[in-house]
């Protein structure tokens, strides 16, 4: 059935949703949804079976060794075979449900099935037998992954859910039972993506013991303050975790006897089994507002003998259905699926529960009293920062794609990376709690996903550069270390900076090369500033680089437009530009904007920070944790992959209280090179005409033996110390959105027991960390490349975790100790921080707020330009420059400062995109910046015409106008807004012009015209 064709003055909407279009007006067709749901009985206890397996995308096996089910000696489970034990075993008896959850899975296993299996599921889809539930391509993690990842993987799983069952594939709630803490942005996703609620596994241990004595298990969760009532979200805790309860699991990983409901066999045990299952069941119904009881039926892996699963619970149901219990209370056993338990809730509570609304987050997790688990904040940092830079190119992929218009046949390049970054943001990837083995292969994945998606943007640029000629469009990945041997073989080379943001900007460009003298010619034929320095020592000793660069060449790209690029043409001459250590006696730095910092001569660390007018006392070092060699006692529980827990006598030792430093001074940037110890090296750059100061970390490989202490576990951090008083408050950023306020051994939901003063008040840092002095009206920032932890244990004081060698394992899994290698030898990581200071609220009308600032440097660090090199047949510029576009822009006009394109990509048909639209600001961060914008889409883009829009949920899965969520409230709500039902309002819009609130985020469909 096609949906009717709607006309409006600025042209039409043609199945702009492809396949899924069809879907969408077919929910009266099919049983799914909740006309499939089990009926509740007035009276009873209501006991609500979920029948699920937990399946890891990767994490003590590879993803292909857990689906295909190789490797058994560590784990013997193949995800391929749950799947095809369950859909018989469901198909047997019409009242069996059971919920799929990872798509990366599903869609594996969907695309190797024959059309007779395909269409069994899709008539068990069609009549609510098996239900999606989560959606994303992975079970995302919640405390190190960006916000822009979070959504694509959630987008990218739903399209294909919604591409192959329509209306029944869609995800009504998240299932979010394994990620270890909970974060507020991700309440506000689920929220936007038209989700009716979310279950959750993993909160603290003291938090979970407070509500279930206060039966606020079940809450109204509101994931952000900023958009209020529209981000508010069902929310409920599992009692037991995700595990069926004890001695009821019934599969191949469990040991647990089978019922027996025959009286005449001497192993007849079903009255004592249910009588032993209505006891778990009386003692988690206390902690339960309603007559509705959710009680999960699976674990790990589960369901791989379905059968035995199913005839199981199949007794259980009968025999406790049929029996009334000696206290006369009556319980309904059914099948049933996380989305229909959430409606019983909503229908017995008439939506009105009796809990808190809930405005905080669920950071950090503790699992018992010595386990806090934000070592994880950390793991892994090199992979972490990985996925930081896979993001970075998806997105510029994604937008070459749609500017350039590339043919559908290049599409299954775009969706490698795509379905390798929905990989990473599995809660056992990103967060660096897998094996080394695996890890290993998260990052060939993504290796290869770049390279799929490169020969994509090569494709698109050499469109937009109208090129008569074959040019290749190369990234040099190894950057970090230096090392690129095309800018350093090259007599000759093109630089192509990408710029993915929406408003211009400047770029500093760094490229390892050989030589000592080059000239750089602008797009117009102008001589660009260009400069040589070395390259810190300790980069040139990291081991496995190849090269043998000693320099780079700095130069700026300036005012490169937005969505558009900018070459440069670079070629070697004769001379010596190297820029050599300045000698002179002095000490303090800064450029042409009054940003810079002094250092302290008698011990080489930073003392200092200027900013205009405004200077802070800032003492930066090193330390390490020891961390803690303890046992599976969680009295001695140990630093591992998940937990940081230093130890109890000796937690904390200063790498060095000096550091060696040399100084390079150029026009374009200054750098002071400092070493601290032979592992621990950096580099404080200040560039010109930048707000911020730029702190080049290099920590590693790891002495375990240049301490006094017994051999413990490494954990390096770094901490900035200022004089700022700031009532043990900091604030951390939400998945790189929203702002947190933390307070020291402090909780905003319950009374914290404080027993490790460290761990406990470690939070993560996907981008920010920040301290504020309200009597000052100052504000002292750390933005971060990458996800780590961090805290502010004292006044003034942040510290961020770069890099962890842990000992022993702290025994939640994974089997092995956190000790990474590179070629044999133990794992170096470089990264950045960014600081940046500055008036809370502004003292002129000229002086940018502090916040105008962060933004600026979150934006253009999370989604950085992209540098492309190639080499020209041409042999001088002139020639190039005659017949290749040397400057390009997507966009005919900027956006306004506070509004980004955070998603343009193609959808499901030629000439239609999906494009989102985001404020990046909160409220009353910004006098100006902090209102509400308008973006006109008419004549926005370059190369095609917008013809007619329409919108979407945040997953572009559905239309905004069709998303009815089942809302609730909470009775201590202080707004009294109809909340039974919350409709959007939407459909086809009659303007292009798109008003966005503060941290807004709107999606949309739009078909366009190309330009000729």
């Amino acid at each position: 059935m096609q949906i009717f064709l709607i006309l409006f003055c600025f042209g039409c909407f043609a199945q702009v949703l492809g396949k899924s279009i069809n879907h969408f007006r077919h929910v009266n067709e099919h049983l799914c949804g909740y006309q499939s749901c089990h009926k509740i009985k007035e009276g009873f206890v209501n006991v609500h079976l979920i029948p699920h397996s937990h399946d890891d995308v990767g994490w003590v096996k590879t993803v292909d060794q857990f689906y295909y089910g190789t490797n058994s000696d560590v784990y013997d489970a193949g995800v391929a075979f749950i799947y095809d034990s369950v859909l018989p075993a469901v198909q047997k008896n019409k009242d069996r449900r059971f919920i799929y959850v990872e798509t990366a899975f599903f869609w594996k296993w969907w695309q190797e099935k024959s059309e007779v299996e395909q269409n069994m599921l899709r008539k068990l889809v069609d009549n609510g037998q098996i239900e999606f539930i989560g959606g994303g391509w992975s079970m995302n993690d919640e405390a190190v992954t960006n916000y822009q990842s979070i959504i694509d993987q959630m987008t990218w799983g739903l399209r294909k859910l919604n591409d192959t069952f329509g209306e029944c594939g869609r995800p009504k709630m998240g299932w979010q039972i394994d990620p270890f803490g909970h974060s507020n942005e991700m309440a506000s996703i689920f929220a936007q993506l038209g989700y009716d609620g979310v279950i959750l596994g993993r909160i603290d241990y003291q938090d979970k013991t407070n509500r279930i004595e206060n039966k606020s298990m079940e809450m109204v969760w509101r994931g952000s303050e900023n958009a209020g009532r529209k981000s508010d979200i069902f929310t409920s805790v599992l009692y037991n975790h995700y595990d069926a309860p004890k001695d009821f699991c019934f599969d191949v990983l469990c040991n647990d006897g089978n019922l027996v409901d025959d009286p005449s066999s001497p192993e007849y045990n079903i009255e004592q089994r249910a009588t032993q299952f209505i006891a778990y069941l009386k003692e988690a119904k206390t902690s339960f507002q309603t007559s509705n009881i959710i009680v999960p039926m699976g674990r790990d892996f589960a369901y791989q003998q379905a059968d035995r699963w199913y005839s199981n619970m199949d007794k259980l149901i009968k025999y406790i259905n049929g029996i009334k219990t000696p206290d006369g209370t009556k319980y309904n056993l059914i099948y049933s699926t996380p989305s229909c338990y959430a409606a019983a809730v909503q229908k017995e509570t008439a939506g009105v529960l009796t809990s808190p609304l809930k405005t905080d987050d669920f950071m950090p997790y503790a699992s018992e009293p010595k386990a806090f688990w934000t070592g994880y904040y950390t793991s892994r940092p090199t992979l972490k920062r990985f996925e930081r830079i896979g993001n970075n190119f998806l997105q510029i992929c994604k937008q070459l794609y749609a500017i350039s218009n590339l043919s559908s046949t290049n599409e299954p390049k775009l969706d490698s990376l795509r379905q390798a970054m929905g990989i990473l943001q599995h809660h056992d990837a990103i967060t660096g709690t897998e094996k080394e083995v695996v890890a290993y292969d998260y990052a060939r994945l993504l290796h290869m996903g770049i390279s799929d998606c490169e020969n994509v943007t090569s494709k698109a640029l050499s469109s937009l550069i109208k090129a008569d000629d074959i040019v290749e469009f190369n990234s040099c990945l190894l950057t970090n270390v230096s090392q690129c041997a095309l800018t350093e073989e090259s007599e000759r080379f093109l630089v192509t900076v990408y710029n993915p943001l929406s408003h211009p900007i400047d770029k500093y460009v760094r490229l390892p090369v050989t030589r000592t003298s080059y000239r750089v010619l602008g797009p117009d034929g102008e001589l660009v500033s260009a400069e040589l320095f070395p390259i810190l020592s300790a980069v040139t000793k990291i081991p496995g680089r190849n090269s043998q660069a000693t320099t780079e060449l700095v130069f700026k790209a300036s005012q490169v437009p937005p969505l558009g690029f900018v070459s440069y043409y670079v070629q070697r001459v004769e001379g010596n530009d190297l820029i050599q250590e300045n000698l002179e006696m002095t000490f303090k730095y800064s450029n042409s904007k009054g940003v810079g910092f002094t250092i302290n001569p008698s011990t080489g660390l930073l003392a200092s920070i200027e900013r205009n007018d405004i200077s802070l006392s800032v003492d930066q070092r090193f330390w390490f944790y020891n961390g803690s060699n303890g046992f599976s006692d969680f009295e001695f529980r140990s630093s591992g992959a998940y937990l940081f827990r230093p130890d109890e006598d000796n937690p904390i030792a200063k790498i060095s209280d000096t550091a060696t430093f040399e100084v390079y001074s150029g026009n374009i940037v200054t750098e002071v090179h400092q070493t601290f110890n032979k592992y621990v090296k950096q580099i404080i750059k200040v560039y010109e005409n930048e707000e911020y100061l730029e702190f080049d970390w290099i920590v590693g490989p790891i002495d375990m033996f240049d301490s006094t202490f017994s051999i413990n576990g490494k954990e390096i951090i770094s901490r900035f110390t200022t004089d700022l008083n700031t009532n043990a408050t900091f604030y951390t950023d939400s998945n790189g959105r929203d702002m947190m306020r933390r307070i020291r051994n402090y909780r905003p939901t319950w009374n914290l027991m404080v027993n490790e003063t460290i761990s406990c008040n470690y939070y993560p840092v996907t981008s920010r960390i920040t301290l504020k002095d309200e009597d000052r009206n100052l504000e002292f920032a750390v933005l971060t490349d990458r996800a780590e932890g961090g805290s502010s244990l004292e006044d003034g004081e942040i510290e961020l975790m770069l890099l962890r060698n842990t000992i022993t394992d702290d025994q939640l899994g994974v089997g092995e100790s956190l000790q990474e290698l590179a070629f044999d030898e133990g794992i170096v990581a470089r990264g950045a921080h960014y600081v940046a200071w500055g008036h809370i609220n502004k003292t002129s009308e000229a002086e940018e707020t502090i916040a105008s600032i962060q933004h600026e440097i979150v934006t253009q660090k999370l989604l950085d330009s992209w540098v492309f090199l190639s080499v020209p047949t041409a042999a001088n510029f002139a020639e190039y420059a005659k017949s290749h576009v040397m400057k390009f822009s997507g966009l005919v006009k900027a956006l306004p400062k506070n509004v980004h394109i955070m998603t343009l990509e193609p959808w499901t048909t030629d000439n239609t995109y999906l494009i989102r639209l985001e404020h990046v600001f909160e409220k009353n961060e910004d006098p100006i910046l902090s209102s509400p914008v308008t973006v006109n889409l008419t004549d926005l883009f370059s190369t095609f015409l917008v013809k007619s829009i329409k919108e979407t949920t945040l997953g572009g899965n559905q239309w905004l106008e069709d998303n009815q969520r089942l809302n609730f409230k909470s009775l201590y709500q202080l707004d009294d807004l109809d909340f039974q039902m919350l409709k959007h309002s939407g459909g086809y819009l009659e303007s292009t012009s798109i008003t966005l609130e503060p941290m807004e985020i709107r999606t949309f469909i739009i078909e366009v015209t190309i330009n000729s």
